[in-house]
């Protein structure tokens, strides 16, 4: 779980370096500044949730694997794949049904977050 979470946490935030300098040098001459804005609040939440998924590695070599922590990677992948994928599709195509989705992508990242923490304090219990 470690190893897999953490390469995807690496190749996800090298992504979101190439969608941001994609959009800053391409995308920025073809759309709108409320749509640039749009973007960039996608490919914000994608960095911070690849680290994310890199700190869930790290939590599960220094814990142990757990049924919470695997769900709390999918979730936060998920959450990437849906908030700011959307974001980026609605910024750059103006399909605005696609700011319906959004929000899923974000129930997914706190869903993800509050796994995460529970997680940490389950097993941290015992310890103090």
């Amino acid at each position: 779980m470690q190893r897999k979470w953490m390469m995807l946490g690496a190749i996800l935030t090298m992504l979101s370096v190439a969608i941001g300098a994609f959009g800053a040098h391409i995308v920025k001459e073809h759309i709108d500044a409320k749509a640039l804005a749009t973007y960039e609040t996608g490919v914000q939440y994608h960095m911070i949730h690849a680290v994310a998924l890199l700190i869930v590695g790290l939590t599960a070599g220094q814990l142990g694997e757990s049924k919470k922590l695997r769900w709390s990677a999918r979730l936060l992948l998920i959450g990437i794949i849906v908030f700011s994928g959307s974001l980026y599709v609605l910024s750059t195509t103006g399909i605005k049904i696609l700011g319906a989705i959004t929000p899923i992508g974000g129930v997914a990242f706190i869903t993800g977050w509050l796994l995460f923490a529970l997680d940490v304090w389950q097993r941290g219990k015992g310890r103090s």
